[in-house]
């Protein structure tokens, strides 16, 4: 293929080629020309140009095929328009030349179809060059067109469209013989000619006036004649050039031509008109039709309408939006007047007015919903209403005549009832799209919605009535704060009208409906409903016999209530279910006898009224059983089947029944049948297992029951094909955007399509489609569907020989019915046994015997032979499955054979296509059937019929089978996969674009063989490179296919191309051709775009975006005039596309793509982003004013005046988004929060405003979000202030993101301030609405959450700008101070429960902030006094914010103890339930328990932590002033929970009160953290321990734990768990934290049973005290009853697990070598000083026995941390777990326990042995060579120190000791020494000589030897200084501590070391500043030594003159210094160091 990559084409590499290799050859090189041309230089092109023309025209003559023939002329064109223009008429001549040729044979037909396709070519880019030629061309092309075949008249069409396109006006000549021919052709036999024809004709009518002025009466008759026998497309091409012209002939009377003043002008009335002529009479003409209409028998035909409507939405779009607003209340009368009585044709029956009434919900919904802006759609549902009352007074007039006969008959009130439906969908659908957005129009009462809509529930009309319960359920679901209104008002209208027929039943609609409507919002309704609707239906049952005018409709009324209530769940139905059960019990006969008497009995009316009542009643136990499967318990189920066998035992007698009493039980008969089969689908087989029998007979009987006459093979069999094979059927079967509207067609004439009155019972199901009306079908239609299924499962359930009976009496039904019958039996015969199969299958069950295969073989057979294409699908299906459930090899081969004899010998198109599918199904289910062989020969057919172009269904059939072939042989059918591929290109290279099902199919087979060939498609070699170009040849090929699905194959294709071998697809290019098709009207080709992007922009996002926005800017025509991505990018087109979907599935692509586009590029792309959701979210600026309040206009800002929202709408007008939904601007904001959580994981300079600027001043393309932040509280205003709540509620989300990342963030410019401090306005006014008190309680719970993270985040100091924030949260607690009674009833009460609870843990988090703030500020009080002003600032915020919350402080601690109470209550076990109040708790009602635990465990966490801060405040020790009086602070324990609040008059003691409280606490946390379920949030967790903590800090409750051992080791073990199942060092820290204090609540208890132990036994002998503490007498510390030992279990499992080596086990293994000391992460380092810190505890809570058990596990645990964590650092610095272990030691080593006299002797013994283990780590032999001597000799000091001195005496200790010493003072480092210096002096200055004094002999001459050296060599750093100054320190220390006769000695040593650092007054002039602090150092230290011990001083002096001379030198020089320096005294700090040695000194 390489070789085809050049200018001109390889004729020598392509003449070598084979047939298919030279197709692919040609094509490919022509793809390559067409994007070389466009590269190449003009002046290499000229060259060339000669050469290249021959090539391509030569190309011409070789029969070239469709896709090769278009590039060929694509690349004339660009060739012809690059190049020289001279010889194109001889190009054109040729063509024209090629086209007169009278050859016709079929050989000769490509090359002339080529020509036509290059003369369109050359026209279109040359246009007006070749202006005197095109006449000559035209005429030639029309005459060719007589003689022409559909393929040429399809190229003719779309090359003449081509033509005019070139030419423009200048074609005026031969306009009217293009229009001639284009008439004939737009209703030709061929649907693709007929679409040609119409593109022909839209360009056409650019130019050509006629068609828009005076032919516009004959193009519109044109297109309804095109309309009929028409096919999707047709419809859409022909809709859209009708929509087109009639929209032209409106917009051009408006720009008023002048000079064309003989133009006739065509009003909207005449246009509409026209269409509306389209829409009643069809295609036929006027005199023809009112001929039929005499004779009664015109009905337009379905295609007709759905063409006609699908033509309106064009009109209406085409002339826009603003137009519709204008013009919508003449727009509205007119459609809505197509179903109005003044048509009665096109309502005559009620399938044709179900068709009509469905159109015009399509033309409304598609015009209405998709042009108009939420504001224009608000007055657009005034209109709606206002139409609504008209009709409504038409009715009123009518039924207020007294006449009955007149009222009921009238003409009038049939009239208006199909407008009346229409009307409501409409205005149901509008206010559901709307949402929360809607309330104004709601609140209007001029408008009066709601009223208007109840006030037709009464129509005479079912229809209508249904319809408006339809409307108020999508003013519910839309406006959830209405539901409960609306209930209550349509229940007491249903209360008060009940003896009106039309109410009764129109109210039980509404209530249903609403009903229906309660799992759409999930704030629900008030619990007591239930029982108020519950009440009334039984009323409505009971009463029903009372009246016989009403007892149909109350009997339908009380089951259709009790259905409706099941919807609200188990939560609901659990309170009601014994009623229904009784009920349904009483409704049937207790025996069969009783039902024998009951037929006798009875008349045809009460035939009715019983039928209705059961089959009602079924259907209430139907929503029983679907919504409320929790409660099917065995014994409901028990009570829920006595009655079923009755009510089978009616069905067998259904039949007689109805011949009694005649056809007006039909219906009735029908429906309950069909209820009965519904809900014996649902329940499971083995309930009715008795009836199976009889069950299976009736279903047998009406599956070929006589009377049906339309077979709905659309409508039945769907469910059973497999979703892949529905593709090659109808493509109506396919999702469109017109699927509303063209299921008719689906359907087939004689059946109605689904329509809410066929079935009341779905107003309250939920819906499948979203939004849109339930559209169930007649019963006669689905009682078929429900047998089907059911079918299935009983004949899978009886016994095999009932089972072979049923089949062969069906297989006999269908062979002796004849003639159409025989169809539609046979339909439902194969249905129900595919179903059948189909759940044996699913099963995994049997067949049977042997015998039954041949009856099912029979039926399935018959089927694959059908005439009906739907039918051969199922019976496909049904085939293959049959051999899945015999499942036996044979049998599967046999069938395989009989389907290949078949397809040899068959010529006939239905048997070839039936078979063929069959053997790709048996491939699907049965895998590659087992043999290759089977493999290969199924294949060799499929080519072979694939290949049979004189069909192109058996053609579309075997290719799809094939790709069912591929996909199911995977890796066995590579041998295939050549020749396959080239098959494939082949065929796409020659089959004609007209049959696009082929090309479909065709794009199947090369996607199942990507897939197949996966990733080895990355591959190098020559055979892989070669797949690898055809399959991309073939999406190519497909790619330029004309039908919009085959693009879509392609688009797949590319798409599983780029997951296998990313760098071989072509980005830009799949780019480009997804952008062009982002907008495509094919509801399948964007889902398919999208799907593709959304796996592009997972791996390179950027790149996709660069390339959209590129190619926007490139392409020189606009993309798509939608899409608009030159401005916005592709994002922001995604957006705008977002906005106007309607699909589910492609909504969910487009945020997917969006979101994955986000992630990756956001941070990059900061503007750009920021931007597009600024835009969205101000496009609603409609509604709110967006003026943002600045801080200085902070309460007015909120009224933002009408006239800046009008500036900023006309300002704006170059908006890319206008009026975006709703759900978009929720996205955006949503989008918001995800963007700042993006920069959280990127550049730290996003969040520091310093630091961004910095950066941007740098370059000015660096971006930070900090920059933004105006914009994004701009974003979160916006959207918290909007009308929509769900906006509102992502608007407080955002705003909580923002305050939370920002809140710490300083402004650079006003130090001590943060930069969100000036937008405290905004976010106050955000906040205000929120607290209003119409505001749902699910926003309030949200901005209480914003108000709590505002206050605590810190960022307003100033407490009256607090006040502002903290008032809304005071007015919220005022609201909810009543409990649970006084909230609104609007809601469920699981609602209220949800608003007190986020009121009181957003005060909770308030306080718990307020207190902290107040510690951390009286802390730094106490260590410094820092500067005057923070001090004030600091505590006053603090204190101030504790003020605040202080005033409500009783009421609050009240309600928090209320709702732990509740909580506490509610996390109770459910054996516990009996013993729970009646009435529910503090905060919620029993009912609506379960659904408040939800609520309470979001926020018990921080209450309890605010408790608990609340009680230790008060230390337990102050009761409540109201404790007796007020019932919500008892804490409730088992006895007050059974007595009610009566026993108020038993108050507690405050003991108790105190005692319950803190059990409370304890145990709710307890309970808590010792089952931690995985999604237990940290900060729940953390909040627990931090309680726990708040606990333990007061006296009281510490003195509990301590005194209850067990309570202090349950709290351990606890602990110990979250320890080890959670990882985050925080919350393991507090848990440590928690531990502590355990342990010293135990040290206080056993102190102070020591201390009274004391004080009782004083007289008595100390011997006789009995032990305290744990251990004993016996020192054993019992595991599980042991607090130590639960204490020591979990420091050692913190310990161990940050290092590991201390594990005796692991480094006792001989395989482990001891490795060098590690520094630990700041974290661990944490965790294991706190663990030490407990750990030298423990001796305190132990008896002088239980101490020694525990002090070896101590000591080796503090040495082992000190071993392993002693690290070298630099400054000879210890790390922070030496320091910690090094203090645990010391604690250890300092236990009264080492002096106590049972103990003293054991702990001297393992004191002394682990000294020697310190002493060890300087081992010779090197395992320990790393660690840091530093650390070590300080571990030696301590014990020196610390320890009796028996421990440290011992001579071979001591002389180690004195040994590391020695050692210490040889190393080089200096810090090393001073360390060591320091060191010594502790322990020379210790005052018990018998430990100081061996040292002292020792050491001094070593230390002194020291200081002389230094003498000598002079320090010359810092460090060497401080070494000399602390060996002086020393020395100095000695000279105190020496007896007196040893005292001159030294101080003679010291004198000289230091007179000799002394310098004179001329060597201090030019000395270091080292030398000089030495000299300062040395002289101030003479000047202390010299008076302290002036005799010897004297002596000394008096001995040396030297010495002496020096000394005074060196004052003098001093004086001198001093006076020059006097004004700076330079070095302060000296004095006061040597003064704090001093004290020091005297200290020791």
């Amino acid at each position: 293929m390489e070789l085809a990559h050049s200018l001109l084409l390889n004729e020598e590499a392509c003449s070598q080629l084979g047939e298919v290799q030279k197709a692919e050859f040609l094509f490919d090189w022509l793809r390559y020309l067409d994007k070389l041309l466009l590269a190449t230089s003009r002046s290499d092109v000229r060259e060339r140009q000669k050469t290249l023309v021959e090539q391509l025209l030569s190309l011409l003559n070789s029969s070239p095929g469709p896709p090769t023939r278009k590039l060929l002329a694509k690349n004339l064109g660009i060739l012809y328009s690059i190049g020289d223009t001279f010889s194109v008429y001889e190009a054109i001549d040729k063509c024209n030349d090629l086209i007169r040729s009278k050859d016709d044979s079929p050989s000769y037909l490509p090359t002339k179809l080529a020509a036509v396709v290059c003369l369109g070519s050359l026209y279109k880019k040359l246009g007006r060059i070749l202006g005197n030629t095109f006449s000559d061309t035209v005429g030639n092309i029309l005459k060719a067109m007589k003689s022409a075949e559909s393929q040429g008249r399809y190229e003719i069409m779309l090359s003449l469209q081509n033509i005019l396109n070139g030419l423009g006006a200048a074609a005026t000549s031969c306009h009217r013989d293009v229009y001639k021919a284009a008439r004939s052709c737009l209703t030709d036999r061929s649907m693709a000619v007929r679409c040609a024809a119409a593109k022909c004709l839209l360009e056409l009518q650019h130019e050509a006036v006629f068609m828009w002025t005076t032919d516009l009466d004959s193009v519109a008759t044109l297109c309804f004649k095109s309309f009929e026998g028409s096919n999707y497309d047709v419809r859409i091409a022909v809709s859209k050039l009708l929509g087109t012209v009639l929209a032209k002939a409106i917009i051009s009377k408006r720009l008023g031509t002048a000079s064309r003043q003989s133009i006739r002008r065509v009003s909207l009335e005449e246009v509409l008109e026209l269409l509306g002529t389209g829409f009643l009479r069809g295609s036929s003409g006027f005199l023809r039709a009112s001929g039929d209409m005499l004779k009664g028998t015109s009905s337009v035909s379905r295609d007709v309408r759905v063409g006609v409507t699908q033509a309106y939405v064009v009109f209406v779009s085409t002339l826009g939006g603003a137009w519709l607003e204008k013009n919508f209340a003449a727009f509205l009368s007119h459609v809505l007047s197509l179903v109005s009585q003044s048509h009665p044709k096109a309502t005559q029956t009620q399938i044709d007015a179900v068709c009509g009434r469905r159109c015009v919900s399509f033309i409304l919904r598609a015009t209405i919903g998709g042009l108009l802006g939420e504001k224009a759609q608000i007055a657009a549902a005034k209109d709606i209403c206002q139409a609504i009352w008209k009709l409504k007074k038409v009715v009123d007039a009518v039924m207020s005549d007294g006449n009955l006969e007149t009222r009921l008959g009238s003409a009038d009130v049939a009239a208006g009832q199909h407008m009346l439906v229409c009307a409501l969908q409409e205005l149901g659908n509008l206010i559901h799209s709307l949402g929360t957005t809607a309330a104004p129009l709601l609140q209007d009462s001029s408008a009066g919605i709601l009223d208007s809509v109840i006030s037709v529930s009464t129509h005479p009309s079912v229809s209508v009535r249904l319809a408006a319960a339809w409307c108020l359920r999508c003013v519910a679901v839309a406006l959830p704060s209405y539901l409960t209104p609306l209930l209550d008002r349509c229940l007491e209208r249903l209360t008060v009208l009940k003896s009106s027929p039309e109410a009764v039943t129109g109210f039980s609609f509404a209530v249903a409906a609403l009903l229906g409507a309660v799992k759409h919002c999930p704030l629900g309704i008030p619990h007591g409903k239930g029982k108020i609707i519950m009440t009334l239906a039984e009323d409505l049952l009971c009463s029903a016999a009372q009246n016989s005018r009403l007892s149909a409709q109350r009997t339908q009324a009380g089951w259709l209530l009790i259905a409706a209530l099941m919807t609200l769940g188990p939560a609901v139905a659990s309170h009601h279910l014994a009623r229904v059960l009784l009920l349904w019990k009483c409704v049937f006969p207790v025996s069969p006898k009783d039902l024998e008497t009951e037929k006798s009995r009875g008349d045809s009316f009460t035939w009715q009224v019983t039928l209705e009542g059961r089959a009602g009643a079924l259907c209430a136990v139907k929503s029983f059983v679907s919504h409320c499967g929790d409660l099917l318990t065995e014994e409901v189920l028990q009570r829920l089947l006595p009655p079923l066998p009755c009510a089978v035992d009616l069905l067998t007698r259904l039949s007689s029944i109805v011949k009694t009493y005649g056809s007006p039980l039909k219906t009735p008969s029908v429906v309950y049948r069909q209820r009965l089969y519904e809900l014996l689908i649902l329940l499971p087989p083995e309930t009715y297992e008795g009836n199976l029998c009889a069950i299976l007979k009736e279903l047998a009987a009406d599956l070929t029951a006589p009377d049906m006459q339309v077979a709905a093979f659309t409508f039945l069999l769907p469910p059973l094909c497999h979703q892949d094979d529905l593709l090659i059927l109808s493509p109506l079967l396919q999702e469109t955007d017109h699927r509303f509207i063209e299921e008719q067609l689906l359907l087939g004439s004689g059946i109605a399509c689904g329509s809410l009155e066929y079935d009341p019972y779905s107003i309250y199901e939920k819906d499948v489609d979203g939004d849109s009306v339930p559209k169930p079908l007649p019963p006669t239609l689905s009682v078929i569907s429900s047998a089907v299924k059911l079918f299935g499962v009983v004949c899978a359930r009886v016994g095999e020989a009932q089972r072979l009976l049923i089949l062969e009496q069906l297989l006999d039904s269908v062979k002796h019915t004849k003639g159409a019958r025989q169809q539609v039996v046979q339909l439902h015969v194969v249905s129900s046994v595919s179903s059948f199969l189909k759940y044996v299958a699913g099963a995994k069950g049997s067949l049977g015997p042997e015998e039954m295969r041949r009856p099912a073989l029979a039926l399935v057979m018959g089927a694959l032979e059908s005439s009906s294409p739907l039918l051969r699908c199922a019976a496909a299906e049904a085939w293959a499955r049959l051999a899945q459930v015999v499942d036996d090899a044979a049998f599967t081969a046999a069938l395989a054979q009989v389907s290949f004899d078949k397809l040899k010998s068959a010529r006939d198109v239905v048997t070839r296509t039936g078979h063929s599918l069959a053997l790709g199904t048996l491939h699907r289910y049965l895998g590659g059937i087992s043999s290759s062989q089977h493999l290969n020969s199924c294949v060799g057919i499929l080519y072979t019929l694939s290949q049979d172009s004189t069909s192109p269904d058996v053609q579309t059939w075997a290719l799809h089978s094939l790709s069912l072939v591929i996909d199911s042989a995977g890796p066995l059918y590579y041998v295939h996969v050549e020749p396959t591929l080239s098959l494939i290109i082949m065929l796409l290279l020659n089959v004609p674009p007209t049959h696009a099902e082929v090309h479909q199919s065709l794009g199947r087979c090369l996607n199942a063989l990507i897939t197949t060939l996966g990733p080895e498609l990355q591959g190098n070699s020559t055979s892989v490179s070669t797949l690898r170009t055809s399959c991309l040849l073939g999406c190519a090929v497909m790619q330029d296919n004309p039908d919009c699905l085959v693009q879509a194959q392609a688009i797949s294709c590319l798409q599983q191309l780029h997951m296998f071998a990313p760098r071989h697809v072509n980005l830009s290019s799949l780019v480009s051709c997804l952008c062009v098709n982002l907008c495509s009207p094919y509801l399948l080709l964007r889902r398919a775009v999208l799907a593709c992007l959304r796996q592009l922009v997972q791996r390179e996002a950027a790149e996709v975006s660069e390339h959209a926005v590129m190619l926007a800017k490139d392409s020189r025509e606009e993309l798509t005039p939608d899409a608009n991505i030159r401005e916005v990018g592709l994002e922001g087109a995604l957006l705008a596309l977002l906005d106007k979907e309607t699909d589910q599935r492609l909504c969910r692509d487009i945020k997917e793509t969006l979101n994955h586009m986000l992630t990756s590029m956001a941070v990059d792309k900061l503007s750009f982003w920021l931007k597009l959701c600024k835009d969205v979210l101000a496009a609603s600026a409609d509604f709110t004013a967006v003026t943002c309040v600045d801080a200085m206009q902070e309460e007015e800002g909120d009224k933002g005046d009408d006239a800046s929202v009008l500036t900023m709408r006309n300002d704006d007008r170059s908006r890319p988004f206008t009026n975006p939904r709703w759900a978009t601007r929720v996205f955006a904001a949503e989008c918001v929060c995800r963007i700042i959580n993006q920069c959280g994981n990127a550049h730290s300079a996003h969040f520091d405003l310093a630091l961004a600027q910095e950066m941007r001043k740098r370059d000015s393309r660096n971006d930070f979000l900090v920059l933004h932040l105006a914009d994004l509280i701009r974003m979160a205003f916006m959207a918290a202030t909007d009308h929509s709540d769900q906006l509102r509620l992502s608007g407080l989300e955002t705003l909580l993101v923002v305050i939370r990342r920002f809140a710490t963030i300083p402004e650079p410019e006003f130090p001590g301030h943060v930069i969100l401090e000036q937008y405290q306005a905004n976010v106050g006014a955000a906040l205000r609405p929120a607290f209003t008190s119409e505001t749902p309680p699910d926003v309030t719970a949200k901005a209480c959450q914003v108000c709590s993270a505002w206050i605590a985040s810190g960022v307003v100091s100033d407490l009256n700008d607090l006040r502002r924030v903290h008032q809304l949260l005071v007015s919220s607690l005022t609201k909810i101070q009543a409990g649970k009674e006084a909230l609104s009833h609007l809601y469920n009460e699981s609602a209220s429960t949800m608003e007190i609870l986020a009121v009181l843990k957003a005060w909770a988090e308030v306080y718990i902030i307020a207190v902290e703030r107040h510690k951390n500020c009286r802390q730094p009080l106490k260590t410094t006094t820092c500067s005057e002003e923070s001090v004030r600032n600091g505590s006053c915020s603090s204190d101030g914010l504790l003020d605040l919350v202080h005033t409500d402080l009783g009421t609050l601690s009240r309600l928090w103890l209320a709702a732990l109470q509740d909580f506490a209550l509610l996390t109770l076990p459910s054996e516990f339930a009996s013993q729970l109040p009646v009435d529910g708790g503090a905060f919620y009602t029993a009912e609506t328990s379960e659904n408040a635990k939800l609520h309470y465990s979001n926020s018990w966490a921080l209450i309890l932590h605010a408790t608990a801060l609340w009680l230790t405040s008060t230390g337990f020790v102050v009761a409540d002033p109201d404790e007796g009086a007020s019932n919500l602070s008892r804490p409730v324990t088992p006895t007050s929970m059974c007595q009610g609040s009566s026993s108020g008059a038993t108050v507690k003691s405050p003991e108790d009160v105190y005692t319950d409280r803190f059990h409370l606490i304890l145990g709710i946390s307890v309970e808590f953290l010792c089952s931690l379920r995985s999604d237990a949030t940290m900060e729940s967790i953390t909040a627990c321990l931090h309680a726990l903590q708040a606990l333990l800090d007061v006296p009281w409750p510490r003195s509990k734990i301590g005194s209850d051992q067990d309570l202090g080791i349950e709290l351990l073990n606890v602990l110990h768990r979250v320890i080890l199942t959670r990882e985050s060092p925080s919350i393991q820290l507090a848990s440590l934290e928690v531990v502590r204090q355990i342990i010293c609540a135990a040290q206080e208890h056993v102190k102070e049973k020591r201390r009274s132990a004391e004080v009782d036994d004083g007289a008595a002998e100390k011997e006789t005290l009995p032990e305290f503490g744990e251990g004993k007498d016996t020192g054993g510390l019992v595991p599980g009853k042991s607090l130590v030992f639960a204490t020591l279990e979990l420091c050692v499992c913190i310990l161990v697990r940050q290092l590991p080596e201390l594990n005796p086990k692991l480094t006792g293994s001989p395989g482990v070598k001891a490795r060098k000391p590690q520094m630990l992460s700041e974290d661990g380092s944490r965790l294991v000083s706190a663990a030490l810190v407990i750990l030298a505890e423990l001796p305190a809570v132990c008896s002088p026995e239980g101490s020694i058990s525990i002090l070896p596990t101590l000591l080796y645990l503090t040495i082992g941390v000190l071993r392993e964590t002693a690290v070298r650092l630099p400054g000879a610095h210890l790390s922070s777990t030496v320091a910690a272990s090094l203090q645990a030691l010391k604690g250890i080593l300092s236990s009264p326990m080492a002096r106590a006299e049972k103990s003293h002797a054991a702990w001297t013994d393992l004191l002394r042995s682990a000294l020697m283990t310190v002493l060890d780590f300087w081992d010779p032999d090197g395992t320990h060579r790393e660690l840091d001597e530093v650390s070590l000799l300080t571990a030696l000091t301590v014990f020196i120190l610390s320890t009796s001195p028996e421990v440290t005496t011992v001579p071979c200790l001591q002389k180690r000791c004195i040994d590391r010493f020695k050692a210490a003072l040889e190393i080089e480092d200096p810090m090393v020494q001073i360390k060591t210096y320091q060191l010594l002096l502790s322990v020379f200055q210790y005052p018990n000589p018998a430990v100081s004094y061996p040292y002292i002999y020792s050491l001094v001459s070593s230390v002194v030897g020291k200081l002389q050296e230094i003498d000598k060599r002079k320090p010359e750093d810092a460090a060497e200084l401080q070494v000399f100054q602390e060996g002086i320190k020393v020395l100095e220390a000695l000279v105190a501590v020496a007896e007196e006769q040893h005292r001159s000695q030294l101080v003679a040593c010291l004198l000289p070391i230091l007179i000799s650092f002394l310098l004179d007054e001329n060597a201090l002039g030019s000395a270091t500043s080292i030398m000089r602090n030495l000299h300062d150092f040395a002289l101030q230290n003479l000047m202390q030594i010299g008076p302290q011990y002036s005799s010897v001083f004297k002596s000394v002096m008096a001995s040396s003159p030297a010495l002496k001379a020096r000394l005074e030198a060196a004052i003098k020089g001093n004086q001198e210094s001093i006076r020059v320096r006097t004004p700076t005294p330079k070095h302060p700090q000296n004095p006061g160091r040597n003064s704090s040695i001093q004290l020091k000194t005297n200290f020791l």
